[in-house]
């Protein structure tokens, strides 16, 4: 074991010495970082790195971590030149089969949204397959993609390699070291507690920034630091046949249908799983001497895999198997590794979870990693990984331990367009959730948060049947977008965050870190963004002012720990507290032309515009109780969202649905609800804004008062109306009522693929598909951009669109304000 000696100081600590850790030592010693030291508890490459399987492919769910994707290949394609080391990369290509039509149109689309992202593909048929793939049974095979420069390599080497690099350019990699405790004071991390395997030697290394990159030990590394990082080891299985005569090279081949990969090496194929229902390893703690270890065989659980392989590549069926291979891989709530600074601790930083995609992953995760510490931000929207996407509660071990069952087997799951998780279910329920199951709630989950998406009629089953074309409850929730835009709807929104900020100090806090005004009357609802020093939005929130010293902020779901992290982070000297209210509140939304209808059956408010304006929120009597009731919309109608406390929420309810049982009140969910958002154009954070959008570009400038001073990413806004757009937001409906939109659809501006489809939905008003999309404009006006032919393709069929600047639905908001 090496002995050499720990410094007691650096500027990093790196923990844990996989293919991550190397990965992030190799960027910061490249960005000039010389005190960076990885310290690894036994061997480098022995928890996971060394039995992966080294696939490494381009192509990933989204653009950007298709970008990171992508930046691991070229990496791993120069590095041997560089260090000296044998990395074993190779650019083999690889191929998936679909085996259902429904597989078909899946990967055709992913066919496009690669087009979208400049990768190389081609849609293949079986025939082609068989020329490329001769050993393979290709009878059933409905369709095909290739991708040329799609590759494989040597996972440990690799990492090796990495370390060599990381080493070259002046950081310290230690073996035999492992971190016993997290230092931190005043909210930030100050160095580690570690000690030497095996003998009496142990001391610390006060640090500025420390790096959890443990792999499947990431869990307890963040538990040491009080920051929560969820995941969980699976069991992953592979057998290696022995050398099959007549094998040469061959692409790496994936059979999603049969739960299948098959990679080619030196003559014998490994046969790689992930079954759908995986099992969870270790979930008591994994053994303190782990390292290189193998798990017991379980040929049981991987023979139905075995079977269709023989099957699918009948030589499998004469060849020996030289090894049966069992080994642990980590994997996360989402099937999304964690890369970023944890919410909980500054200059605490976390690259894990990779679920089994580490080797692909990690050149372009160490490179944003290094990047987001040097700079203070990610090099582009990262928020598909970003770990304050997380909520607390899923660090429990028995949730985690009930999710991972799933995740493992989702990699290869049909991928359908509004897929909800089975597992783990019913952790996090509204005050309204009994109700509104007992009316036929279909419920989905964000965050946690059980939400009724649609509402069953009376003897339809209560589940979603899933498909690339109209799933069974597109009826439903079109019954639901007309209740609201012709009549009146209720739905349940006690999910969405709700943050107190309150304090002497709270107006003067919000001017700094909101781009819109907030110092605005008592009871007066503003619509803002957090904007980032590169005027990039942050958050997309209403801000409504309570008191003179208190306000609600209102957010997505999902998004409630990254705006608390922000908004902490930015606290400065200002007298403020900061608090998550979200349960403590439930929220009926009730909107339509008949909102105020059904509302003043309920409660003597006075509801017309003369005393509720649009933008406003007042106390009211609800029934016998109480509630605020909030003028804003996100479906383009009359309504109003009315916040009451949880223990007045079930009353509220019953008050409500009797007023409206004779006016055709209708319950909805969240399908209605964004089909509703797509017609009125208006913008969902995490697709169409994100902190590497402007939010000029974004058609957001009306929310952002310039005349304000010092918040953050002013300068940035002035530059950009200086400078002019580059890119505009644009709405976009199909001229063909049929085909549906998702998102990554590429948009065609005059024959060429210049962007892609960042949302979408079917809007039912509209009467076809809609999406958004930014188009690239540099130089152009408004007129240029829309004076173009514009179509999406939808798995390699091209679809003609109209596009527009202003919303499609209601442009001038007059519903709104009726």
């Amino acid at each position: 074991m090496n002995a050499k000696p720990v410094p007691s100081k650096a500027r990093a600590v790196i923990i844990g010495g996989g293919v991550a850790g190397c990965s992030v030592a190799y960027h910061l010693a490249k960005l000039g970082w010389k005190d960076v030291v990885l310290l690894e508890r036994k061997q480098l490459t022995s928890g996971t790195t060394w039995h992966a399987a080294g696939l490494i492919a381009q192509l990933r769910a989204t653009k950007n971590m298709t970008r990171l994707a992508k930046y691991s290949q070229e990496l791993y394609g120069e590095l041997e030149a560089e260090t000296g080391v044998a990395t074993g990369f190779r650019r083999c290509g690889s191929i998936t089969v679909a085996l259902t039509d429904e597989r078909r149109e899946e990967i055709y689309r992913q066919a496009s949204m690669a087009r979208a992202f400049g990768v190389e593909i081609e849609e293949i048929s079986a025939a082609d397959v068989k020329v490329r793939y001769p050993h393979l049974n290709t009878d059933d095979v409905t369709g095909a993609v290739y991708l040329a420069k799609d590759g494989q390599g040597d996972p440990g080497n690799i990492a090796h390699a990495l370390a060599k690099g990381a080493r070259m350019n002046g950081a310290q990699v230690i073996e035999g070291v492992k971190v016993t405790a997290i230092h931190q004071a005043d909210g930030r991390v100050t160095g580690v507690s570690w000690k030497r395997d095996g003998i009496d030697d142990e001391g610390m290394i006060d640090a500025d920034y420390v790096v959890n990159c443990g792999g499947m030990w990431a869990h307890e590394v963040g538990r040491m630091a009080g920051v929560s990082v969820p995941l969980q080891a699976c069991e992953h299985f592979y057998i290696v046949t022995e050398a099959i005569e007549g094998l040469t090279q061959l692409p790496v081949l994936r059979v999603p249908d049969e739960c299948a990969y098959y990679k080619e090496d030196a003559g014998k194929i490994l046969l790689g799983a992930f079954e759908p229902v995986s099992k969870p390893w270790a979930v008591k703690g994994i053994p303190e001497d782990f390292c290189f270890d193998q798990l017991p065989e379980d040929f049981d659980h991987f023979e139905p895999i075995l079977e269709k392989a023989v099957s699918r590549f009948p030589a499998l069926a004469e060849a020996g198997i030289h090894t049966f291979f069992n080994g642990p891989e980590s994997f996360t709530p989402d099937d999304a590794y964690h890369l970023g600074e944890a919410p909980e601790l500054q200059n605490f930083f976390v690259c894990a979870g990779f679920n089994s995609v580490g080797i692909q992953s990690s050149g372009g995760a160490g490179m944003a990693l290094a990047h987001w510490m040097e700079h203070g931000y990610p090099p582009f929207d990262l928020s598909d990984v970003d770990i304050r996407r997380m909520q607390p509660f899923m660090k429990n071990k028995t949730y985690l331990e009930a999710r991972v069952t799933e995740t493992l087997g989702l990699l290869y799951a049909d991928h359908f367009p509004f897929r909800q998780m089975a597992t783990a279910r019913g952790v996090r329920r509204t005050p309204f959730h009994e109700h509104l199951k007992a009316k036929g709630a279909v419920f989905g989950e964000v965050a946690g948060w059980e939400r009724a998406n649609w509402f069953a009629d009376d003897g339809e089953k209560r589940e979603y049947d899933y498909s690339w074309k109209r799933q069974n409850w597109f009826a439903n929730a079109r019954r639901e977008h007309e209740a609201v835009r012709t009549n009146v709807g209720m739905y349940d929104m006690s999910s969405f965050g709700k943050i107190r900020v309150e304090g002497r100090d709270a107006e003067a806090f919000l001017n700094r870190i909101c781009g819109n005004d907030v110092s605005v009357a008592v009871g007066k609802i503003v619509y803002t963004q957090f904007l980032n020093e590169r005027g990039g939005i942050e958050a997309d929130v209403t801000v409504t002012r309570l008191s003179e010293t208190a306000y609600i902020v209102v957010t997505p779901a999902a998004t409630v720990p990254r705006e608390l992290s922000w908004m902490r982070r930015h606290i400065g000297d200002f007298a403020v507290a900061i608090v998550d209210v979200t349960a403590n509140e439930g929220v009926l939304a009730v909107m339509g032309p008949n909102a105020r209808t059904l509302l003043e059956k309920v409660s003597p408010h006075d509801w017309s515009n003369a005393n509720h304006p649009f933008g406003t929120a007042h106390e009211i009597e609800l029934g016998m109780g109480l509630a605020r009731a909030h003028r804003v919309t996100y479906v383009g109608e009359l309504g109003w969202e009315l916040y009451m406390t949880s223990d007045m929420c079930a009353h509220a309810f019953e008050v409500l649905s009797e007023a409206g049982s004779d006016m055709g009140l209708k319950l909805c969910g969240m399908h209605m609800m964004d089909s509703l958002r797509i017609e009125k154009a208006f913008r969902h954070f995490g697709h169409d804004i994100t902190e590497e959008d402007h939010v000029l570009e974004a058609g957001l400038g009306f929310a952002v008062k310039l005349n304000k001073e010092a918040f953050i990413g002013r300068e940035a806004v002035l530059r950009k109306k200086e400078a002019g757009l580059s890119s505009r937001m644009v709405q976009f409906k199909l001229r063909e009522p049929e085909p549906l939109l998702y998102h990554n659809e590429p948009i065609v501006r005059d024959g060429e693929i210049v962007s892609y489809v960042t949302s979408a939905n079917y809007g039912h008003t509209l009467g076809g598909a809609i999406g958004m999309g930014y188009v690239p404009c540099e130089g152009e006006s408004a007129e240029d951009v829309l004076g173009s032919n514009y179509e999406i393709e939808i798995a390699g069929v091209r679809v003609a669109a109209e596009a527009s600047l202003r919303p499609m639905y209601d442009p001038k908001s007059e519903r709104v304000k009726a």
